[in-house]
């Protein structure tokens, strides 16, 4: 059988990363079809979260879980 196609098991969604920098690099550059994606800042805003400004474009934080999101 095809490795093309991925069980529903193997996907693993933002939320579902472990809270490290090195877990959410891996799993950005995995979804960039494995381009490399790396951080370009990192900050902490006025409301004291840790944001990570990804070479993707888009921004990271952590939610009051630990969870990762994308900040808009």
């Amino acid at each position: 059988m095809s490795q093309a196609f991925v069980k529903e098991s193997d996907e693993q969604w933002l939320h579902e990363v472990q809270p490290t920098l090195t877990a959410l690099v891996h799993y950005l550059t995995r979804e960039n079809n494995g381009i490399r994606v790396y951080e370009q800042k990192y900050f902490v805003d006025d409301k004291g979260r840790e944001i990570h400004a990804m070479s993707n474009g888009l921004s990271y934080t952590k939610d009051a879980e630990g969870r990762w999101m994308v900040l808009y």
